[in-house]
């Protein structure tokens, strides 16, 4: 017979005893899962540095190897995009993070007597839970004081007041404009996604500041990139101030407001406009040849037009140019059908090109043979074959017994108007062609019923539309109430192929003025050159009106909510322009009227405006801002929410 030792035995007991008080504690957390051990308090505390080697504020610096310890693991997050290092490293830092240490090393030679700054912003947080530090800027000089002034303000585009983030913000203490574009900046930053920038470790003194996003990574504006600058001298200074700052009792009740001390630096209000330079280099980008016509592209605009001589055909006779604004696009007609049959065209073109470094103008002469993608004697056999499909499908619907219309014996000319449904008073029809067209206005009809059947003719023009050839404006008093007939008789209009239209008709009528409201926009402090521009809800221009003594009307909106922009146009040609660098100009200026406007049916809205009372990077309304702010980071609360579990 086997008798277990007594050990044995003892361990025995011991395990049952455990199983069973497993087991209890098991039928226990079922019946009440939130009352079990939960693995204690979530960690909401904020790494805290232990030391920096060098130290910081460290002064007669030579090391360029940095070293920061925390009281636990970190990591950082989008450390390329957040990390900035001033003065501005050619050579790219090296960025490590090991447990509790994060390293720098600095690849490039250190500047004698200057102050260096590793700006992290927030991108410190723990390893465990991802508390941030905050922002946070490390410093040493290799001279024997550090510089501490700071210049913040904001980036905004300057056609429409929207935060740029990531851009570069730069200050150059040589106030040579020759700076910006031959040397790196002296001090950097970048934006967040407010638009907002700090430079920090700023020495007294006078500055310029710049923003560049800087596609090639050399601190310095180079033609094709965003910039934005400023012909304001920044003098850096600071004060001391106080803030307040409010405690919480909880997420409703206030506990205390406390005045804290804080030393304020200025100027903390820079506003730069960024732009992206219209492309001043001008040549000749490409032509292209079609049967009608043959067309020239550019890269820049120019107040220079092409001249054209035919090598084998009589261009000065033959040829009806279409020249748009600034002459980059421009489409020469062919006015003899006859050379719709040639294949290839030759003809000696000059044009102003620039020198790609100087920018200076200067005339060039190209021989283009212009050739169109598909050869006239194809062209001929695919209409044939269009043709015959065509009358073989209409000869079977014919077979079926449907009776149908002869087919036409000449293709129509193509025209499109919109002159249907309902029109506002202020409103005319556009006509609009694929060719250049002649018309017979003794064709033309417009017909307003006068009862119920009985329509007599009303007064009309035809107005040409700028740089076309193919677009015209019919414009007439319209009487609101009133029904209208538009007629256009069959060859009406010709186009230089010889097409002509076929008949159309269209019946419209103008809308009650009831159903609209008005905007009566009063003007303070703007010149003659302000330009009102009315937004819809998605930021786009429903009307443009130039102010006129201070005044902008708007007539006839349709109900809803709209915004309002403004820009200075200074050289008058109707819409916003950008600067140029070369020239020292500075985009034109532009303007937002801060809040919505809510516009009724029957209703007259009389609003005044100050341009400049609000500042600019407050001004547009947050439901047109696309770029939004960056979140920000917050210890996460993770313990309120583990004490709302636990109570159920």
């Amino acid at each position: 017979m086997f008798y277990p030792s007594p050990n044995a035995s003892a361990r025995h007991a011991a395990a049952l005893l455990a199983a069973t008080l497993v087991a209890l504690w098991g039928l226990c957390s079922c019946a009440n899962p939130g009352s079990g051990p939960d693995g204690g308090p979530y960690d909401e505390t904020p790494p805290h540095i232990l030391r920096t080697q060098p130290a910081y504020g460290a002064t007669a610096c030579r090391s360029r190897k940095i070293s920061i310890l925390f009281d636990e693991a970190v990591k950082m997050e989008n450390a390329s995009e957040k990390v900035v290092i001033s003065p501005p490293q050619v050579e790219m830092p090296e960025i490590k993070t090991s447990g509790r240490r994060i390293s720098v090393e600095l690849m490039d030679t250190l500047l004698p007597n200057t102050t260096y700054t590793i700006d992290f912003s927030d991108a410190i947080v723990d390893m465990t839970e991802g508390n941030p530090l905050g922002n946070y800027t490390y410093c040493f000089t290799t001279g024997t004081e550090v510089d501490t002034l700071e210049v913040a303000g904001y980036v905004l585009q300057a056609d429409d007041l929207e935060p740029v983030k990531g851009i570069l913000v730069g200050l150059h203490r040589c106030l040579d404009d020759s700076a910006f574009t031959a040397r790196p900046f002296d001090r950097v930053a970048r934006t967040d996604g407010s638009g907002h920038f700090s430079v920090k470790g700023v020495a007294a003194g006078e500055s310029r500041a710049y923003a560049l996003k800087d596609m090639d990574n050399d601190f310095r504006y180079a033609r094709g990139e965003m910039l934005a600058f400023s012909r304001d001298t920044l003098r850096p200074s600071s004060f001391a101030d106080t803030r307040a700052d409010t405690l919480w009792a909880d997420t409703t009740h206030i506990d205390t407001i406390r005045q804290v001390p804080y030393t304020h630096f200025t100027p903390d209000n820079v506003v730069l406009l960024a732009f992206t330079e219209a492309n001043a280099s001008r040549q000749l980008l490409k032509y292209q040849r079609e049967p009608a016509y043959f067309r020239t592209f550019f890269t820049a605009p120019s107040a220079h037009r092409p001249q054209v001589r035919g090598l084998d055909f009589d261009a000065a006779n033959l040829l009806r140019e279409e020249c748009s604004a600034g002459c980059d696009t421009i489409t020469y007609w062919l006015t003899d059908s006859a050379l719709f049959k040639r294949d290839t065209l030759t003809v000696a073109y000059t044009y102003e090109t620039t020198n790609d470094s100087t920018l200076a103008p200067q005339l060039v002469t190209d021989t283009l043979i212009l050739v169109p993608p598909v050869p006239y004697e194809r062209r001929m056999k695919m209409q044939q074959a269009e043709a015959e499909k065509q009358l073989k499908k209409q000869q079977k619907r014919q077979r079926r017994g449907a009776k149908l219309p002869p087919l036409p014996p000449t293709e129509p000319l193509d025209m499109h108007l919109r002159a249907t449904g309902s029109m506002p008073p202020n409103r005319h029809i556009l006509l609009q062609f694929d060719e250049p067209v002649d018309f017979d206005s003794t064709r033309l009809h417009l017909m307003l019923r006068t009862d119920s059947a009985h329509f007599e003719p009303a007064a009309f023009r035809l107005d040409t539309v700028p740089h076309s050839l193919r677009h015209y404006w019919l414009r007439a008093a319209w009487r609101p109430g009133q029904v209208y007939r538009l007629e256009v008789d069959s060859a009406c209009f010709r186009g230089l192929s010889g097409k002509v239209n076929a008949r159309n008709e269209s019946q419209f009528d103008i809308a009650l003025t009831d159903k609209f409201g008005a905007l009566f926009i009063v003007l303070q402090h703007a010149d003659s050159t302000a330009t009102v521009q009315l937004l819809n809800g998605a930021g786009q221009v429903v009307q443009q009106q130039r102010a006129v003594d201070g005044r902008a009307d708007f007539f006839y909106l349709d109900p809803g909510k709209y915004y309002m922009r403004l820009f200075y146009d200074r050289n008058l040609n109707g819409k916003w322009d950008a600067g140029r660098w070369n020239e020292q100009r500075t985009p034109e200026e532009m303007f937002y009227y801060p809040r919505e406007m809510q516009v009724r049916a029957n209703w007259d809205i009389e609003q005044t405006w100050n341009p400049t009372a609000v500042p600019l990077n407050e001004q547009k309304p947050r439901e047109l801002v696309k770029q939004k702010a960056d979140k920000k980071k917050t210890p996460r609360n993770l313990n309120a929410e583990r004490e709302r579990l636990k109570r159920g």
